[in-house]
């Protein structure tokens, strides 16, 4: 068992707290509460706090190379402005598939976005993996999911990693430099918790958080469990290295599923917290520009 203690940096009780991502250039980190859209901002100690309303149910946040970012509502991308506040669309997701919306994402070295979908009801396997390039092509590159989660790549760039939530599921891909998936295998399975986002470090480390489980774990490339870190809520969403040295752990957790007898007993769930690691994250890389209103 890890010996880190991680503390709570902002109690919000955000109801499905997720997608954290660091924004060097502001030392800020962003984050979203899917269900409650919102999307929420804070320093590095969890002070200078700002929130913003989301007009549908919000996947994901990530950066464009102007300020702006990518948004993953409900039905589709959009252009998000921190300044206005505004939400623009840039393409539509899945307009056949209304009961689906849009969850985890992933930018690559390369500026492509990742992202799943997913059963809003968690019940159809109607989710896919898809990459959007900066050319606005969607292409669906992987089907078949309940709940899509935790697109990440390893640091060399070679090998992709997505998981099937419900399925407890981490698989593994290898990719080639034009983001072409191929040899789809079963990389690891957990137990006592739902495998949610995954996020990789420097050494190429996976940190997997476990959904009902209380923790993350921190596995090897080949999927061999190295260490385990647990939270005082149970439902734990997804990590993000940040800070000046990318050696702080912020993560996100959620209130979703609990009763209301459950939350004032729980009064940590869905809150923000960080913790220190030896080992230094992987900066957050920008998607390509191009993508306008």
């Amino acid at each position: 068992m890890s010996k880190k203690l991680p503390v709570c940096l902002w109690q919000l009780g955000a109801e499905l707290g997720e997608g954290p991502v660091w924004m060097a250039p502001e030392q800020a980190l962003y984050f979203v509460d899917i269900k409650g859209q919102l999307i929420h901002r804070c320093k590095v100690d969890g002070t200078d706090a700002k929130s913003w309303p989301s007009p549908k149910a919000i996947g994901f946040l990530q950066p464009l190379a102007d300020g702006d970012f990518v948004a993953g509502l409900q039905d589709g991308l959009y252009r998000f402005n921190p300044n206005s506040g505004s939400f623009n669309l840039i393409h539509s997701v899945e307009p056949l598939t209304p009961g689906n919306r849009l969850n985890d994402a992933y930018v690559d070295p390369q500026g492509r976005l990742w992202f799943g979908t997913m059963d809003n009801d968690e019940t159809n396997p109607s989710g896919s993996l898809y990459r959007f390039d900066a050319s606005k092509k969607l292409t669906a590159i992987d089907t078949g999911y309940v709940i899509t989660n935790g697109p990440a790549l390893s640091p060399d760039g070679k090998t992709f990693y997505h998981t099937d939530t419900l399925r407890q599921t981490v698989y593994a891909f290898d990719c080639s430099a034009q983001g072409q998936l191929s040899r789809k295998r079963v990389l690891l399975t957990t137990t006592n918790g739902y495998p949610d986002g995954t996020t990789v470090d420097s050494a190429g480390h996976l940190w997997i958080a476990l959904f009902g489980g209380h923790r993350i774990e921190r596995y090897s490339a080949k999927g061999i469990l190295l260490d385990s870190i647990y939270f005082p809520c149970g439902n734990v969403t997804k990590l993000a290295f940040g800070g000046t040295d990318l050696c702080t752990a912020f993560v996100t957790t959620a209130c979703k599923g609990l009763t209301a007898q459950q939350r004032a007993q729980r009064p940590f769930a869905g809150g923000l917290f960080a913790f220190r690691v030896n080992t230094p994250g992987l900066p957050q890389h920008t998607i390509f520009e191009g993508f306008s209103s």
